[in-house]
C-alpha cells in the first residue's frame, strides 16, 4: 500500500489483527526482510512494515535523511491506518528511527525492541568511516552494496547461507544511491537517545 508524503510516497504493507507491531528494517533494507515474520504473527497481531525514507518502494524526499525525517514518515503511515497505540521493532538503522518515535510520541508506544541496534550517537571515528562510506557509495554504490552484504554475515557463514546472501543483496541493489547516500548522512547526525531508554515507561 501507498501513502503520499512530501511529494513522494511511503509503502507499507498491513496484515493481520490484535495489537499493533510496526517493523522498522535496517540500511539497505526493505519491508520485504520481515516476510517471514509476519506469517507467524498476523493471526493474533496487525503486521505493520514500512519501507523507510529512500529504501525499497518508499521515494526520497532530500539529501538527508534524518532519523527524526524517517520518523515522521513512519508517523505518518501510522496516523493514516487510525492506530491509537504501538509496539515498535526496529533493525539497526530502523532502531534509530524507533527511538525517534519514542522520544517524541512516547504516550504511544506500548513497547520497543532494538535489533541489532544502539541509542548511542557516531562517535567521531564512526562518523569519519560514515564520510568514507559515502564517497564508496558516490564511486560505485553497486560494490559498495556488494562488500556491505558480504560484510553483514560471519566468514564461516558466507558459503553456507549463499541463498540467502544473494536474496538480501538483491533486494539491496534496488535502494537508489540518492537513498544510500541520504541515510548515512541521517545516521551520522543522529543524536544519543539514551534517555529514551532510561525514562521512557513502555507498557509492555
Amino acid at each position: 500500500m501507498i501513502v503520499d508524503y512530501k511529494e513522494s510516497h511511503i509503502f507499507y504493507t498491513d496484515e493481520g489483527q490484535g495489537d499493533s507491531i510496526i517493523f522498522l528494517h535496517g540500511f539497505l533494507e526493505n519491508s520485504s526482510m520481515w516476510t517471514s515474520i509476519i506469517r507467524y504473527l498476523k493471526s493474533s497481531y496487525r503486521v505493520i512494515c514500512i519501507d523507510l525514507l529512500g529504501h525499497g518502494q518508499t521515494g526520497c524526499i532530500g539529501y538527508v535523511h534524518t532519523m527524526e525525517n524517517m520518523a515522521d514518515a513512519v508517523m505518518t503511515v501510522i496516523n493514516e491506518l487510525n492506530i491509537e497505540t504501538f509496539m515498535l521493532i526496529g533493525h539497526s538503522m530502523g532502531g534509530y528511527v524507533a527511538l525517534a518515535i519514542a522520544e517524541k510520541h512516547s504516550n504511544l508506544v506500548d513497547g520497543l525492541c532494538l535489533m541489532n541496534s544502539t541509542a548511542l550517537e557516531d562517535n567521531a571515528e564512526r562518523k569519519l568511516n560514515r564520510d568514507r562510506a559515502i564517497e564508496a557509495v558516490k564511486n560505485n554504490h553497486k560494490m559498495f552494496i556488494n562488500i556491505s552484504i558480504a560484510n553483514l554475515f560471519a566468514p564461516d557463514n558466507r558459503n553456507r547461507l549463499t541463498k540467502e546472501i544473494h536474496t538480501v543483496r538483491q533486494e539491496a541493489l534496488k535502494t537508489p544511491l540518492q537513498g544510500i547516500i541520504a541515510a548515512l548522512e541521517g545516521m551520522k547526525v543522529r543524536p544519543n537517545r539514551e534517555h529514551v531508554l532510561h525514562k521512557t515507561a513502555f507498557k509492555k
